[in-house]
């Protein structure tokens, strides 16, 4: 009896398996919705003009072994001699840069100039492709909060990823290097990741409006805060990098005491540890801190009339100021104010 079944059943398995079940009927999709077809029309436009970077930082390993660390990001194509926008910190201390452009193998690049103090570096290509589609550039002066912005990059590694949000705050400000500040910059909730440093982030007719660079997440992946540098900025720093391979930062050349042992010591203000010599700090006559005798140099209060308490509002007062300008400074000594004129001069 069970062989009987056990025939039977392999009888009809072999016949259900002859005759497939027929596929369902596809149902017609019709036209895509209008916000569709705008959002395609967009990434279509702008991906051929992004960018994925690869590079090569060398380390010390164990017993002062030499090794290599491979870092990636994102960028976008400037113009069509083959320059490439991105981040500061995608390309800091690399080695070897490398870009994959829309299509082909990777292309050797040469590091052009970058400005730390925006989180801003450009990139020329060694070799040009026919057919270099530079990204329209736009203005970040007129934004609006709830406008849409399209994000495009490479988090993860997986190249030419679109995603898209609107712009959630205006003037936000992002810190760098050395104490400075990045001014008005943009906040979106379109999800940026790590691999998307570096990248556009465009408007709905496809211009440039800010270079994605940094997140707010406590897990290291998008929170729905990013923030973008503005295109106005972009503009204005990119043309000093192609021409200069720097642009100036504004000082007056001093070395700031640390703001917690400036506020150990009760202090509000920016107390000058040290002054550059033959610096236009040196020729106001500020002074520094005299550790020999345990005497306390100057402290800056204000700036133009501005108060300032620590060394980021002193760095943000003076980023106003052309080099070559000179400032009036507000200067605490020995419990007595004064007023000192100095000369704002390039410390890059």
């Amino acid at each position: 009896l069970a062989t009987t079944a056990y025939l039977l059943w392999d009888h009809f398995a072999h016949q259900y398996r002859r005759i497939p079940s027929p596929p369902r009927e596809v149902t017609p999709r019709g036209s895509l919705a209008e916000f569709e077809q705008t959002t395609i029309s967009i990434f279509e436009a702008a991906a051929p003009s992004v960018v994925y970077i690869f590079t090569e930082n060398a380390m010390n390993g164990f017993f002062g072994a030499q090794q290599t660390r491979q870092g990636a990001g994102s960028g976008f194509l400037w113009d069509a001699k083959g320059h490439v926008v991105t981040n500061f910190h995608v390309i800091q201390g690399a080695r070897r840069i490398q870009v994959r452009l829309d299509k082909g193998a990777a292309i050797e690049a040469t590091f052009v100039g970058g400005s730390p103090d925006h989180d801003l570096a450009v990139l020329r290509l060694r070799d040009l492709p026919a057919g270099l589609r530079p990204i329209p550039v736009g203005n970040s002066d007129n934004l609006k909060v709830g406008q849409s912005v399209f994000a495009i990059g490479n988090p993860f590694g997986l190249s030419r990823t679109l995603t898209n949000g609107i712009i959630s705050a205006l003037d936000r400000r992002l810190p760098t290097a050395g104490g400075r500040e990045v001014m008005g910059v943009i906040q979106t909730d379109a999800a940026i990741n790590p691999g998307n440093s570096g990248g556009p982030l465009i408007d709905s007719a496809g211009r440039l409006i800010g270079v994605n660079t940094a997140i707010i997440s406590g897990s290291g992946s998008s929170a729905g805060i990013g923030f973008a540098v503005p295109v106005d900025t972009v503009n204005l720093i990119v043309p000093q990098l192609i021409s200069r391979g720097k642009v100036p930062r504004p000082g007056i050349g001093i070395v700031a005491l640390d703001e917690e042992a400036a506020a150990g010591l009760g202090i509000v203000g920016v107390v000058i540890e040290q002054v550059v010599p033959g610096s236009a700090a040196d020729r106001a006559g500020l002074e520094g801190v005299d550790y020999r005798r345990r005497v306390l140099g100057d402290v800056i209060t204000a700036v133009e009339g501005r108060a300032v308490t620590n060394i980021v509002e002193f760095v943000r007062a003076l980023q106003g100021c052309a080099v070559g300008q000179t400032v009036e400074l507000e200067v605490l000594r020995n419990e007595a104010m004064r007023k000192v004129s100095v000369q704002v001069m390039d410390i890059s």
